[in-house]
């Protein structure tokens, strides 16, 4: 099976939190149903995580303004469903293991601009920690539950 013979593309995802400490989604381009997601992307050659958040985060979203909260110690896994499999990431890739961040967002709403070089999301919005699952589409779900977790560990040790 050409599934299981492919590798997992390494990754980060970021958690931005606004001041109310809700957290920003984008609806992305090549998928415009209704199904957001977090800010997140492959690592290249020779970065590190911490680099490639703040690249990916720039590149998709214009933002610069962001205080590092946490980087969650835990590495988070996917698969693609088998009808994108061969289909995103030009076929080389079976999956995602993401090093995920939780961020503050530090500057003001009009620092946020989904009109970069290379456009992800049609449009953005701050929705509740709790929503997190139900926006996110369902091959990402459990990745989602796994980040509300950590998540509401922060708060519990921080406020």
């Amino acid at each position: 099976m050409v599934k299981k013979n492919l590798p997992l593309r390494v990754g980060v995802g970021v958690i931005i939190l606004n001041h109310n400490n809700k957290i920003f989604v984008g609806k992305r381009r090549d998928n415009p149903i209704d199904k957001w997601q977090m800010p997140q992307g492959g690592v290249n050659k020779n970065e590190n995580f911490l680099s490639a958040m703040k690249r990916e985060l720039k590149e998709e979203t214009s933002i610069k303004s962001i205080e590092v909260l946490k980087i969650l110690e835990n590495f988070y896994v996917y698969e693609l469903p088998k009808e994108l499999l061969g289909i995103i990431w030009k076929g080389k890739f079976r999956g995602q293991k993401q090093k995920w961040f939780i961020v503050r967002f530090k500057g003001e709403e009009s620092e946020i601009n989904l009109k970069t070089k290379h456009p992800e999301f049609i449009e953005w919005k701050w929705i509740e920690m709790e929503d997190l699952p139900k926006v996110i589409v369902d091959f990402k779900k459990k990745v989602y539950e796994n980040l509300l977790i950590e998540l509401k560990k922060y708060f519990n040790s921080h406020f």
